[in-house]
């Protein structure tokens, strides 16, 4: 008798979320959800290869330094990267002296005075991070029409396509589309934010930041065009946010063949081990 009480429970259960699911597609058919300027008008990003992309792919130095140098010269006045330390710039190609001159380059490491105990500053070091462009988050949206700049260190793991997000939001500012306003009347850009479509609200505070051929004089002669610094800057990010990728991959190749060369000498004692029995 339990046993049926049981089962007529499982199947009124069973029953109810079958007719709450039909329930829900019934709605979703008949009534649509409204269709919005977000929806129709945002814009996967673009394609972008890199030499790090793949199994084999490689970090290139010599972009990663010249992503550097637009962060440094563009980048860094809103944006910080907070998690991670001038001393790593040695991964990418710079030497330690190249460091410590380039750490001393940022005199706004906070610092307390050791005399009248005041905060203040002083130059930075190889151990010190990458230092905020403003004192705190009451500063950051006074400066940016009331939005706090993100910090960029983990940017290209925070978005999806990260690297070509990237990219594609620094070469995508524009004027809106007739056709947008056409439909959605109501969507015009408000007064103080920026167009542009592969931003996921179509709108943004920050301004277009390359906006000019030479914008940032490469010191290997490279030419700045706005999408050659805007790719070098997205591989720049790719390394902040995943620094170990190529001792990664190496670790993992050599795992693998650790494992291949395993099956086989455990095959082969298996084979040793039972030469003799029927099986």
């Amino acid at each position: 008798m339990v046993r049926f009480i049981a089962l007529l429970v499982g199947v009124a259960f069973a029953g109810v979320l079958l007719l709450a699911l039909g329930s829900t597609v019934y709605g979703v058919v008949t009534d649509p959800p409204a269709a919005t300027a977000e929806h129709e008008f945002h814009l996967h990003p673009k394609e972008l290869k890199l030499a790090s992309d793949g199994v084999f792919g490689k970090y290139d130095n010599r972009q990663l330094q010249r992503g550097l140098q637009v962060y440094k010269e563009v980048c860094s006045a809103c944006h910080s990267l907070r998690l991670v330390s001038f001393r790593d710039l040695q991964d990418i190609g710079y030497n330690e002296a190249q460091v410590k001159n380039f750490a001393a380059g940022f005199d706004t490491i906070p610092t307390v005075n050791p005399d009248t105990g005041e905060a203040s500053t002083r130059k930075g070091i190889p151990s010190d991070r990458f230092p905020s462009p403003f004192a705190n988050d009451v500063a950051a949206r006074a400066a940016n029409n009331n939005a706090i700049p993100p910090d960029l260190s983990l940017m290209t793991k925070a978005r999806h396509d990260g690297s070509a997000y990237v990219y594609s939001l620094l070469t995508g500012f524009q004027n809106q589309p007739a056709k947008l306003l056409k439909e959605f009347p109501d969507s015009k850009t408000p007064p103080g934010l920026h167009y542009n479509p592969y931003f996921a609200n179509l709108n943004l505070a920050m301004a277009p930041p390359l906006t000019a051929e030479g914008q940032v004089s490469y010191l290997d002669g490279t030419k700045s065009t706005v999408p050659q610094m805007a790719e070098d800057v997205a591989a720049f990010l790719t390394w902040t946010a995943e620094p170990k990728l190529q001792a990664r991959r190496q670790t993992g190749f050599a795992v693998i063949g650790f494992l291949l060369v395993f099956c086989v000498l455990a095959w082969g004692a298996y084979q040793n081990v039972w030469r003799n029995v029927k099986h």
